[in-house]
C-alpha cells in the first residue's frame, strides 16, 4: 500500500477514534444548577416555584449574581447542610429580590422583601436556617407568602 494511502487511513482511523472517545454533550449549559419544584402554603392555597438548587459553597456564593431576569415562578433555593444563622447580601445582583429565610423544619422565619440591587449591606435571618429561597422582588407579598408558612421540599423533609 502506498505511503500516502496508509497515512490517510491512519489519520481517518485516529479521527474516528477521537470522535468516539469524546464525552456526550451535557443537556444543560455548563454550570447550570439542578431544577426542582418547591411549593409554599398560603391562605389561598399552595404556590409552586421551579427553583435552582444551590447546595454547595461555590453555588451558594454565586447565587443569582449577574442574572438579568427571573421568571415569576422561578427562584433559587440555597441548601445548608447544617442549620446556620444565614446572612445574605446583594453584591453583583442586578435584580431586586425577596429573600425568604426558612427554618430546618420548612417554616418561613422571615422575609427580606425588595432587597436593594448591588447592596453589600447584610440581609440576616432571624433564626437558624436550613435553607433560603430567593424569588423576584414583590412576589412574596403578591402571592401571600408570610412568615410561619410551610415550604414543601425534600431538603426540609416536607415534600
Amino acid at each position: 500500500m502506498p505511503l500516502g494511502i496508509t497515512r490517510a487511513l491512519v489519520c481517518a482511523a485516529l479521527f474516528t477514534f477521537a470522535a468516539c472517545a469524546q464525552p456526550a454533550a451535557e443537556p444543560e449549559a455548563e454550570g447550570a444548577l439542578r431544577i426542582e419544584q418547591l411549593s409554599v402554603e398560603t391562605a389561598t392555597g399552595p404556590v409552586t416555584f421551579n427553583v435552582e438548587i444551590a447546595d454547595d459553597e461555590a453555588e451558594r456564593n454565586r447565587g443569582l449574581m449577574f442574572r438579568e431576569s427571573l421568571a415569576d415562578n422561578a427562584g433559587m433555593l440555597f441548601h445548608f447542610q447544617e442549620p446556620e444563622m444565614a446572612s445574605f447580601w446583594m453584591r453583583n445582583t442586578i435584580l431586586s429580590l425577596d429573600i425568604i429565610f426558612i427554618a430546618p423544619d420548612g417554616r418561613i422565619i422571615n422575609i427580606a422583601d425588595h432587597t436593594t440591587p448591588y447592596s453589600e449591606a447584610p440581609v440576616p435571618a432571624e433564626g437558624l436556617t436550613g435553607g433560603v429561597l430567593e424569588i423576584r422582588a414583590g412576589r412574596a407579598e403578591a402571592l401571600g407568602i408570610r412568615p410561619g408558612a410551610l415550604v414543601h421540599h425534600r431538603i426540609f423533609g416536607t415534600e
